[in-house]
């Protein structure tokens, strides 16, 4: 029996599935395993904290062939330092590290074409072609894209509780909402914590603006209709890519368009008035597309 380990690691949690090549053994979850530049190392220590919480419940102690894909690791450099780091935890007697785009286009799509829309603490939309090739729009981080992200969707909530708290803007019903989650007291509090925050910090106040747009208050109405048209737009700008193929395949993944979540219902609603897009409602597993790469790779 060979034991496989697959590896969501993204920017606000990694997700671990173990599994013995026909069924599941154990899941975990842990913080998140995003990598950073010159920080791989941070990434590698909480992905193997995740892992072996895994194994631990799966009655294992290593496995025999670890995929981890991971945001961040676009690059050779911090792809062969997380590879390095893995390797001294000690989860796994083989290593394999890949992006976390390979592992939504496996989950969706195996070796088939299509579009998977990813909506997290940031955004992108990757595409299969018909021909083999992989296309991406967005995913350009938090300064340069993702837009319709958790971040995105956050940082505007913070700047229109600023505005309203100046009376530039319209009042907002969510202003306290933000600062609970931020653990702080009231607005005064909120603005000094908003000036130290890191991205995910931030992006996981978006839960407060998507609640608040749940009940009619205009402002977080905006910004998640903002969101959503930003999202649906990433999926569109792939499509030149498609040629004559119609229609192409389109799967959603990530925590804020996993089922149940507010965003996914406008999104989907947008891209199914594409004549262009069949829209799959079917949830998207990022680690299970890790396990099927594992399970092909030698030893697996």
């Amino acid at each position: 029996m060979s034991v496989l380990i697959g590896v969501d690691a993204g920017g606000s949690k990694t997700a671990v599935i173990v599994s013995d090549g026909r069924r599941e053994l154990a899941r975990a979850t842990g913080g998140p395993g995003a990598v950073r530049a010159g920080r791989a190392l941070q990434a590698a220590s909480r992905i193997a904290a995740a892992v072996r919480s895994a194994l631990t419940s799966a009655g294992l102690l290593q496995g025999d062939v670890i995929v981890v894909g991971a945001a961040g690791v676009g690059r050779d450099p911090e792809r062969a330092e997380l590879r390095e780091g893995l390797r001294v935890e000690r989860v796994a007697e083989r290593v394999i590290v890949t992006g976390d785009l390979d592992l939504a286009l496996e989950a969706a799509f195996g070796s088939g074409f299509g579009i998977v829309l990813i909506g997290g603490t940031g955004s992108v939309a990757v595409g299969r072609a018909p021909d083999g090739v992989v296309h991406r729009r967005g995913g350009l981080g938090w300064q340069m894209g993702d837009e319709g992200g958790a971040y995105a969707i956050a940082r505007a909530a913070l700047l229109a509780a600023g505005l309203a708290q100046d009376a530039r803007g319209p009042a907002t019903t969510f202003t306290a909402e933000l600062a609970a989650l931020a653990h702080v007291n009231g607005f005064s509090e909120l603005v000094g914590w908003s000036t130290a925050a890191n991205p995910g910090e931030v992006a996981a106040l978006a839960p407060a603006v998507l609640s608040a747009a749940a009940r009619g208050d205009p402002v977080a109405q905006a910004i998640a209709t903002r969101a959503a048209d930003d999202l649906a737009a990433l999926v569109g700008a792939l499509l030149g890519a498609f040629g004559d193929h119609r229609p192409v395949p389109v799967a959603l993944a990530g925590g804020l368009l996993a089922p149940g979540r507010p965003l996914r219902a406008p999104v989907l609603e947008r891209l199914r008035k594409d004549p262009r897009l069949a829209p799959d409602e079917h949830a998207v597993d990022p680690a299970q597309g890790a396990l099927a790469i594992a399970a092909r790779a030698p030893g697996g």
